[in-house]
């Protein structure tokens, strides 16, 4: 690959402001160049410094008013729920009988699930998202096809067939035999091929049958280093659901941890009205709440305490979500924006520090995979997004009145959106370009849809 190098004021962490003096972790280099060669970020620091280090003929792009950062990850998301964004009404069961469990049987038809994959990872994309946990559909084909999009993109992404033998119409169900039997296979297809991760998925515990819970147990304790992903605790009436399919539990996450479905890399939706023993016990186990406050305030779940969750005593981790469909918005700017009003709620602040943090470095560190996205350092794979600080006239006007560098980037989390992406880079290269005006967007590769317009000449 050839190296490129990109200029401007960038934005990392090197540690957790949950935990830490924000001053001591959170780092910005007013004027600064990353260099990215091979997939990778190669060297970084200020400019006076690195024009003199940059190998000769290596192209330096700078991005004057905007910030560079790491790219966003979204920790829980439902890539077959893209066409039913912002559909009316109901709360969270009669949501998905409605509209979910009606959309996802069409993903029956791989060229379906192709076409909306391809949607979903561009819009990722032109959002400055670079890593997804995304649930596919009981179709091991949807699978198939969003490992197929994100191979062709080269991105970081964890996807898993849904696991569901219940409570559910007759098309979506599968058995526990097969769901542990397509899983399997998927994942030893997908999980650890480039950039590609594996999640086994059980949907939730109420779709679920103890046989396939003690299956996908089995499959996930089999298989060290992949992901499980389900929903917890996301509405009272589901609490009430499961407690009265599972009497014989002592809660809702303890359905999953008798089933050897609590750990590391247990990454489990909402987590709203988790009680404080829970909380103990995701805590002592490793795992994490993906926290979706746009989809909590549009089914009128409620909303997490995320202060209360990262309690220094006995922290969770928490990961940042969009949760699409039910959430409404593919940026995790807007997903900022209802996080600060979720937190408000709690009676806490949440800083735009906290915020971006919790949108970066934070989010890879509760998925486990910090260690090669995340954060802005040498050797890390370069995933990048830039984000311009004047992207739309009152964004502008406002950012004139801006005390400090930490107000601009509050102000970019509450009213920023897409337009705000100036750039997107997957593993060092340019693969969302936003042009001068937000009409102007461009990728960086073919579409599906071209893609087949040119096999047919």
């Amino acid at each position: 690959m050839t190296a490129k190098a990109i200029r401007g004021t960038y934005l990392t962490f090197t540690g957790d402001p949950f935990m830490a003096p924000m001053k001591d972790v959170m780092k910005v280099e007013e004027d600064g160049i990353l260099l990215l060669a091979d997939g990778k970020i190669t060297d970084m620091g200020p400019a006076e410094e690195m024009l003199q280090r940059i190998p000769e003929g290596v192209p330096v792009t700078e991005y004057r008013d905007s910030v560079i950062m790491a790219g966003f990850i979204d920790s829980h998301v439902h890539y077959a729920q893209t066409q039913i964004i912002g559909a009316y009404g109901e709360q969270l069961i009669e949501w998905l009988n409605n509209y979910t469990f009606i959309a996802e049987q069409q993903f029956a038809n791989k060229d379906h699930a192709s076409e909306v994959a391809e949607v979903f990872l561009r819009e990722q994309l032109r959002a400055g998202t670079t890593t997804v946990s995304t649930f596919g559909t009981v179709y091991p084909g949807s699978v198939d096809a969003f490992f197929e999009a994100s191979e062709r993109l080269n991105m970081r992404n964890i996807c898993g067939k849904v696991m569901m033998d219940r409570n559910a119409p007759e098309a979506l169900l599968d058995t526990a035999q097969s769901s542990y039997d397509e899983s399997k296979a998927l994942l030893e297809k997908w999980h650890g091929r480039g950039r590609q991760m594996y999640a086994v998925t059980p949907r939730f515990a109420p779709t679920s049958s103890p046989e396939q819970l003690k299956a996908a147990g089995a499959l996930w304790q089999e298989n060290p280093g992949t992901f499980m992903q389900t929903h917890v605790s996301e509405n009272v009436n589901e609490v009430a659901w499961v407690k009265d399919l599972y009497p014989e539990h002592e809660g809702y996450l303890d359905v999953y941890d008798k089933y050897g479905l609590c750990g590391e890399r247990a990454l489990f939706g909402h987590g709203i009205h988790l009680t404080e023993a829970e909380l103990a016990r995701l805590s002592e186990t490793g795992g994490t709440i993906t926290h979706c406050p746009t989809s909590n305030f549009f089914l009128g779940s409620g909303y997490l305490n995320v202060h209360n969750a990262r309690k220094p005593e006995r922290p969770v981790n928490v990961g940042l979500a969009t949760d699409l469909g039910a959430g409404t918005s593919f940026s995790i700017l807007q997903t900022l924006n209802e996080t600060y009003k979720a937190a408000q709620l709690n009676g806490n602040a949440l800083s735009a520090g906290h915020a971006f943090y919790m949108a970066t470095q934070g989010t890879a560190k509760a998925l486990k995979v910090d260690d090669q996205v995340g954060n802005l350092d040498t050797g890390k794979e370069a995933d990048v997004v830039v984000l311009d600080m004047k992207s739309t006239p009152i964004i502008d006007y406002r950012m004139g009145y801006a005390k400090d560098f930490e107000e601009r980037l509050f102000i970019l989390m509450t009213m920023g959106d897409d337009r705000a992406t100036r750039a997107t880079y997957v593993a060092g290269e340019l693969m969302y370009d936003r042009g001068e005006k937000a009409e102007t967007g461009a990728y960086a590769t073919f579409s599906l849809g071209e893609q087949r317009a040119l096999a047919a000449e």
